[in-house]
């Protein structure tokens, strides 16, 4: 049984052959179709999901830019004070 993500049927399961890369035809849906509102709202839910879950892969990346300048501006007060010391 896998889930169908296209617009006309979101999040609708159907059975599919199980053999990788074979051309079976898909033989029936496991689940009823539903009415338009609500593949509209499942869709609207989904949009939101993906928009969130791609917010977070950036908020993850700026967080991990921003570990990398403070690491190097603590390096760089360490090398500042060691030098002032020798000097």
């Amino acid at each position: 049984i896998r889930t169908s993500w296209t617009n006309q049927n979101p999040g609708r399961r159907f059975y599919a052959c199980l053999i990788p890369g074979s051309q079976c035809p898909l033989n029936d849906w496991v689940d009823p179709s539903i009415c338009p509102r609500a593949s509209a709202i499942i869709l609207g839910l989904l949009k939101g999901m993906n928009a969130l879950e791609q917010r977070l892969r950036q908020v993850a990346q700026d967080r991990a830019r921003i570990r990398k300048y403070l690491y190097l501006s603590w390096l760089g007060f360490v090398v500042f004070v060691w030098v002032s010391k020798l000097a």
